[in-house]
């Protein structure tokens, strides 16, 4: 049996692995964005100073080049990096020249769960509080939390709280390596951990982090002053980094809150942005009418913070 499971909701997919009732990974993959291992044929528009193709009407940065092909001409592509919420041009998606016999990679193995569906196995083990996380960037452990900021050069993840030093460390250690992992955090991240003396203390720590985050990653050893450095595959935007794009990130959330309830027609309330998210994609809120069996309507309250959305029965 797969261990993941995959939920397909309105302009995203969701997965999720669990273990005692808990995400312990996840993952949100957006409709129309090329996922990372996808092939398609493209067609190089530049090389120079950056080699660019383009395919369905999205273009890639090729960081490796496209040796021997000339502009104008077709070629396979395989994406490696997908399209990172931001307006930075090295943000775009990354891809490489698709090497000729080999198979593309297979796809995530995950058990397509029905949705909607009453018993909400997703919302049974935390996602809603998965995605308060998410947005929040706070994480609490017992002990302490984590505050996590996406920057455009790295993830930077602070560990603050109670318990003595040493203590501190290795119980932030252990949390910030399971938000990596249930956070879906990749690239260059930085760990802000208190200040521990001693070598072999601040071995232990990073122990414990290699203890929990599966490979393929690499770190540096913790400074004296409890700085810790990874670097992760990073092949799709976080969570965290997902969340950042506010209004399409809460009207996701929105339906999908509104589609796990009781079904029959509704109208949606929320924060003047969303609403007007909302009445730009059609498509959503007809994909919704057919989930819940009945006509959804839409109404702005000024009042409501951006994530405040909320369904009423009509």
């Amino acid at each position: 049996m797969p261990e993941w499971l995959a939920e397909h909701g309105i302009g995203e997919s969701r997965y999720a692995r669990i273990l005692s009732g808990e995400i312990v990974e996840a993952r949100i993959l957006l409709d129309g964005v090329a996922r990372a291992g996808a092939r398609c044929t493209a067609r190089l528009v530049s090389v120079r100073p950056l080699a660019i193709a383009e395919a369905d009407g999205q273009q890639f940065l090729l960081p490796k080049g496209a040796k021997g092909i000339s502009e104008g001409q077709e070629l396979v592509i395989e994406v490696t990096r997908e399209a990172i919420p931001g307006a930075e041009p090295w943000k775009r998606p990354l891809a490489v020249v698709a090497n000729e016999g080999e198979e593309a990679p297979p796809p995530l193995d995950a058990e397509a769960l029905p949705f909607p569906s009453p018993s909400d196995p997703l919302g049974q083990a935390g996602w809603l509080d998965l995605l308060e996380e998410a947005r929040s960037g706070i994480v609490r452990f017992d002990g302490g939390e984590l505050r996590i900021s996406p920057t455009p050069a790295m993830t930077l993840i602070d560990v603050d709280g109670y318990l003595p030093p040493l203590e501190l460390a290795l119980a932030g250690a252990e949390a910030a390596a399971r938000a990596i992992l249930r956070l879906d955090i990749g690239g260059s991240i930085g760990i802000d951990l208190p200040t521990v003396a001693g070598k072999a203390e601040r071995q232990s720590i990073a122990s414990a982090i290699d203890s929990i985050l599966p490979q393929p990653f690499e770190r540096t050893a913790v400074n004296g002053f409890g700085f810790v450095q990874l670097v992760r595959p990073r092949a799709r935007a976080s969570l965290v980094e997902l969340a950042q794009d506010r209004p399409p990130f809460e009207a996701r959330a929105l339906l999908r809150r509104a589609a796990t309830e009781a079904p029959g027609a509704k109208r949606l309330i929320g924060n003047p942005m969303l609403i007007a998210l909302l009445e730009q994609k059609p498509e959503w809120i007809d994909s919704l009418s057919r989930q819940i069996g009945g006509a959804v309507t839409l109404r702005s309250d000024a009042s409501l913070p951006i994530h405040g959305g909320y369904a009423e029965k009509v």
